[in-house]
């Protein structure tokens, strides 16, 4: 999938890093960069997903509109994703690991998504984080720009301690006001994570795709 640049610099304008960590609630995105973040995401979304305990999970990448999410959804996971993004800069590494899984809880709980959208719920999230450090990247092909992973190491990021007191209270707020654990536990009945997270793609420590296994395109 090609996306314009210039719809790409606009989402990246839209969400500028540590200039002033705000709240996820605050800085509202326009709509036209949640759709390019999606867009984004679609695009790096694998076409099988394999979990820990061997089931493969298939996402019929010709049916774009049964995977997706609506809107608003997807817009509070893209602010999650900047407040995981702040949380790497700053080497919050545990702190990004639990504001990634409150975020999934958040969706879990609802018990909307198939399995397919739980999956590129998650690799909305790990796309913001890695166009926010930098781990995102466009190349020239056939007049238009294509978005790929760049194994290239980024230049630093620096965090001040204030920073990185503002992003620990945020995240800590934002974990507190999740579901716990145990409330998606008591969902499916035992104290195991749903079948269809478990491994899901996740930003953890330096963008790692998963905490436990590889997405296979």
């Amino acid at each position: 999938m090609n996306i314009r640049a210039g719809v790409v610099l606009a989402g990246v304008a839209a969400l500028a890093l540590l200039g002033g960590v705000k709240s996820a609630s605050a800085q509202d995105l326009s709509d036209h960069a949640v759709k390019s973040f999606m867009e984004y995401a679609w695009s790096l979304t694998p076409q099988q997903f394999s979990k820990p305990d061997g089931t493969v999970i298939v996402i019929d990448k010709s049916k774009k509109n049964e995977v997706l999410v609506p809107l608003d959804v997807a817009r509070e996971v893209i602010k999650a994703g900047r407040l995981s993004a702040h949380a790497q800069i700053c080497d919050l590494r545990d702190d990004q690991i639990l504001n990634h899984r409150a975020m999934m809880r958040r969706e879990e709980v609802k018990q909307k998504w198939t399995p397919q959208q739980m999956v590129y719920i998650s690799q909305l999230h790990l796309t913001t984080v890695m166009l926010l450090t930098g781990r995102i990247r466009l190349v020239e092909k056939q007049g238009d720009k294509e978005v790929v992973v760049d194994e290239k190491k980024e230049p630093a990021q620096t965090c001040t301690d204030e920073q990185r007191k503002k992003v620990k209270e945020l995240i800590t707020a934002y974990v507190a006001a999740s579901p716990p654990v145990s409330a998606v536990a008591k969902l499916y009945g035992n104290d195991k994570r749903p079948a269809a997270t478990q491994g899901a793609p996740t930003a953890t420590g330096s963008t790692s795709v998963s905490e436990t296994t590889v997405p296979k395109k």
